[in-house]
């Protein structure tokens, strides 16, 4: 039986895609149905780092984007909630701009097996 339930992680593991999905400075979100519950998560790509975030602000609790896969700056430089204008650091998470200053992102594990982005 599977819920409807929104989680805020996912197990180790579960093959999200190949990592050309993601363009060297982009984002992208996943929404992973599993039987806890639906996941939704983006991920960074910066040259060969990957950095996964529970898509969720820590301002509200709410999505970070407004547009599908809208999680950067224009620049690319910082993640930005959408709603908020918040301004998060693409390597901690870390809010350097905005109403939640000094709290984080919730870092979402992933890695690259065989060409692959697997949850970690």
């Amino acid at each position: 039986m599977t819920s409807s339930e929104r989680i805020f992680a996912t197990p180790p593991g579960v093959k999200l895609g190949e990592v050309d999905l993601i363009a060297d400075g982009t984002a992208r979100n996943f929404v992973l149905q599993l039987r806890a519950g639906r996941f939704h998560g983006f991920v960074v790509r910066h040259g060969t780092d990957l950095f996964g975030y529970v898509d969720r602000c820590p301002h509200l609790g709410v999505s970070l984007a407004k547009e599908l896969d809208g999680y950067l700056t224009p620049r690319g430089d910082l993640i930005a909630c959408s709603w908020h204008s918040a301004l998060f650091e693409i390597d901690t998470g870390l809010c350097v701009g905005g109403p939640c200053t000094g709290q984080r992102l919730t870092p979402w594990p992933v890695t690259v097996a065989d060409g692959n982005i697997v949850t970690a």
